[in-house]
């Protein structure tokens, strides 16, 4: 794939050029030139012989960033002064913070906010501690929590260098969710003292949000947390992912004209993003799905099943492939890739059936570049945010928080998730609906509500069928 110019790697020079003449537009050519793209050119301060502007320019990499400050410095009579990195800038001092929501500008405050008066509220809470989500920042809290075992694209890198991921994570959580998040990256990788340390915080809490913690540690985590505590967990890189992958999923099988209960599915990847969205798809209706991970397509004669859930030999594969994930490419009408780069070529894709779906999820590298998957696929997804179609947790995170949150839910369950899928894909319009926008931009306004109403309207549906019938566990209010 050939790489292009991106914000991730923009870069600011501070640089002085000779007033007058062409310097100025130098300064644009060599940037050009070297293969960047020049965003801002401004002039910052103005002498009567020299200027000294600010060249905001993206690179396709930190090696080619130090490229383009060359090229900048190649331009006749420039003098290079500071050369900021503007993902770093963002960074520093990190991008979240704690604010009171009252003021404290007297006594009278201080006493009604702490001491005596909060010991009234701590007493109440004593004898009614459901009470919690009313009268302290429970009501709207979410943990978000690491062990830095699978961060990103970047592997096992340890709780201090998951932070800065996690940081970002809140602030989505409380710009598209208005959900106040906090990252919790633990130093241990010890699925026992992870879970316990998850419980000891839990009181805090209205939900709790598992990010980055590798497979299949991640499965036990995930579902000893559900039963041990009494607020929703939510794997996001499991669970957001398969909600997006199938609302994506959806909207695609309208533009081909296909329906879910009769499509083939092809999937490469088997681990935490693989399994999630193998069930969900599933649950929704599909039925013939062929799942391939890195020593080949899933099925029971297999040799090596090593740490493959058995989910899949129970539920999966109905036809009996074998072989490799070009056997199970062959004929199918969706490709769904959640695993590693360049896997699959145009020519794996001119196997599928007519009018093919391709999701390429793998990040920052897809499973095959998308440009040659349009060569023979109707519909084409990454996980990218420079090419149609990204699939993107941010979609769903937000909204589903939001709304179990505001219905006081303690589970979440495969109802409200598959609800949560048909509500983002109806934020589309069916005469938007084209093969290059199948799900809605990140800043689409009203998706996080929309999400969270459809969210809230299933916690609702549980709770009444549970209390009629008594089917279900009800979810306390």
């Amino acid at each position: 794939m050939v790489s292009v110019p991106s914000v991730s790697y923009s870069i600011t020079v501070r640089l002085e050029v000779p007033a007058g003449g062409s310097s100025v537009g130098q300064l644009t050519a060599a940037v050009e030139k070297a293969g960047g793209l020049v965003t801002a050119l401004d002039v910052t301060a103005s002498g009567a012989d020299r200027i000294q502007v600010d060249v905001t320019c993206a690179a396709t990499s930190s090696a080619h960033a130090g490229e383009l400050v060359m090229a900048l410095r190649s331009v006749p009579g420039v003098v290079i002064g500071k050369v900021s990195d503007r993902t770093f800038l963002v960074h520093l001092g990190g991008k979240i913070e704690v604010k009171s929501k009252v003021p404290i500008r007297n006594r009278d405050d201080l006493s009604l906010i702490y001491t005596p008066g909060v010991a009234r509220v701590s007493q109440a809470l004593v004898d009614n501690p459901d009470d919690a989500r009313r009268l302290t920042i429970k009501r709207n809290t979410v943990a978000v929590v690491t062990d830095g075992s699978a961060v990103l694209g970047l592997g096992n890198i340890g709780p201090t260098a998951a932070l800065p991921v996690m940081e970002g994570k809140a602030a989505l959580f409380k710009r598209f969710g208005g959900i106040d998040a906090f990252p919790i990256c633990l130093d241990t990788q010890d699925v026992d003292e992870i879970i316990r340390t998850v419980q000891h915080i839990a009181p805090v809490f209205a939900g709790i949000n598992l990010e980055d913690i590798s497979a299949p540690r991640c499965f036990e985590i995930e579902a000893r947390l559900r039963e041990l505590l009494d607020i929703p967990v939510f794997h996001d890189d499991q669970h957001g992912t398969a909600i997006v992958v199938l609302a994506a999923l959806h909207n695609a099988l309208k533009v081909v004209g296909k329906d879910l209960g009769s499509i083939r599915v092809a999937m490469s990847g088997a681990g935490a993003a693989g399994h999630a969205i193998a069930q969900l798809l599933v649950a929704a209706g599909v039925t013939d799905i062929v799942a391939a991970d890195i020593n080949g397509v899933i099925h029971p004669g297999r040799a090596d099943l090593t740490g493959v859930p058995t989910w899949y030999l129970e539920h999966c594969n109905p036809r009996g492939v074998t072989g490799d994930l070009r056997d199970a490419v062959a004929g199918a009408d969706v490709f769904v890739g959640v695993s590693a780069p360049n896997v699959l070529t145009a020519a794996d894709v001119a196997t599928m059936s007519d009018r093919a779906i391709v999701f390429a999820l793998a990040n920052p590298e897809p499973e095959i570049d998308p440009r040659a998957a349009g060569e023979y696929a109707a519909v084409v997804a990454t996980g990218r945010s420079d090419y149609p179609n990204q699939i993107n947790n941010v979609l769903a995170f937000p909204g589903v928080f939001r709304g179990l949150l505001d219905a006081h839910s303690r589970s979440v369950t495969t109802e409200m998730m598959i609800a949560a899928a048909r509500a983002l894909a109806a934020t589309v319009k069916d005469e938007e609906l084209n093969p290059s926008y199948i799900v809605p931009s990140v800043f689409h306004s009203g998706v996080a509500e929309t999400v969270a109403e459809a969210v809230r309207g299933s916690v609702e549906t549980i709770r009444r069928v549970a209390e009629e019938t008594g089917e279900f566990p009800a979810i306390p209010v």
